[in-house]
């Protein structure tokens, strides 16, 4: 299969390899580079990448996966929202199990809340345009990549008049938490594989002020294992020859400019605001609400409410996972009271979880 089968052979992973731990050695010191995109941690695992890379280079995973940086608060929103009058909740499945201070999406369904998993957010407008007697609230969580679609289901709402669709929006884009990472003196970072699927709707132009700013190398990855060991290599290369610069490797699929289609959608429907990040904290400017202009489909304009001081589960070190501080194995919960079939972090319960990951490719590191 065309931009499959091509990057998976043995023979040119061989050779970057060799490449890699000729970097590594005449770099001569340890080296952290993380990966902020959740398809990436599952692929490095799924792979066993890290068991090919010299030692002295370490892959940390980031806050890349938007179930998993998704805060309690959000949760316990949505739950309270679920138990109203005449309400459907749509949400894509990752955030069912993903738990709350208090309950999950899945045990409200059980007592009697209306949740359905839905794919998209057009399949939520749909839901709306067949239940004009419910409001319909969709789950509006994601990155760059999955915001447009939910500016488009908005601005069809407005056209069509539907106006018993709303959002719940917790949407987050990327360069403002990786500015925070940079700035955390508990995490050394000499360089960022920056995600693919954010980057072919934002542009690889968006990650410019880290090599600016910061002088912090990044290179735009693919998903694939001949992606992400030329990644490594290209960021290897930058650190060794003392440059700082964006690179994009991900070319089939990623331009400097991105998607301008796309980004507009977003701005037309969107507007930044500060952003809670499990793990994290309040990020400035992190976070996308409804724009004045289409407030009528924004639930928490419309139907303000308020929750009860939310919590994460007691012992949980998910948030210093997203920031790759710690690792699923320093987690006294991880395989024990915490697995896949009962999840205790949101980092376990998304396949792109590093909790996840580890459960699943990385047992014996446990």
């Amino acid at each position: 299969m065309k931009y499959l089968t091509e990057f998976r052979q043995k023979e040119p992973v061989k050779g970057l390899i060799k490449k890699i731990k000729q970097h590594a050695q005449d770099i001569k010191k340890e080296i952290s580079l993380m990966e902020v995109c959740g398809t990436h941690t599952m692929a490095v695992f799924r792979y066993g990448i890290k068991a090919l890379l010299p030692q002295e280079l370490h892959l940390l995973s980031g806050p890349g996966c938007p179930v998993c940086v998704t805060a309690n608060d959000y949760i316990d929103k949505a739950i309270a929202y679920a138990h109203q009058d005449k309400t459907i909740l749509a949400t894509f499945g990752d955030m069912m199990k993903v738990p709350g201070s208090r309950s999950s999406l899945t045990q409200e369904t059980s007592e009697g809340a209306q949740i359905r998993v839905v794919y998209s957010s057009l399949e939520a407008l749909e839901i709306a345009r067949k239940n004009p007697d419910y409001r319909v609230i969709f789950l509006g969580i994601g990155f760059e990549t999955t915001a447009p679609t939910v500016a488009a289901s908005i601005l069809m709402a407005s056209e069509e008049k539907i106006s018993n669709y709303l959002v719940l929006s917790g949407h987050k884009i990327m360069p403002p938490a990786m500015r925070s990472l940079v700035q955390d003196h508990q995490i050394r970072i000499d360089g960022f594989l920056c995600p693919g699927h954010v980057s072919a709707i934002t542009g690889s132009k968006i990650y410019e002020f880290l090599e600016r700013e910061y002088r912090i190398p990044c290179v735009v990855a693919g998903f694939e294992p001949l992606d992400i060991l030329e990644s490594i290599r290209l960021l290897l290369g930058q650190i060794k020859s003392g440059q700082a610069r964006v690179e994009n490797e991900y070319r089939r699929a990623v331009t400097y400019k991105g998607n301008i289609k796309a980004q507009q959608l977003m701005e037309k429907v969107f507007s930044k605001q500060s952003a809670s990040w499990r793990g994290i904290g309040r990020i400035s400017q992190s976070g996308l609400k409804i724009r004045r202009d289409y407030a009528s489909f924004d639930i928490e304009a419309q139907f303000p409410i308020k929750v009860k001081a939310s919590k994460d589960y007691p012992g949980c070190i998910c948030g210093d996972i997203l920031r790759g501080l710690k690792t699923p194995p320093d987690c006294s919960l991880f395989k024990k009271a915490c697995n896949p079939s009962h999840p205790l972090g949101a980092c376990m319960v998304s396949s792109e979880g590093t909790c996840a990951a580890y459960y699943k490719y990385h047992q014996e590191e446990s």
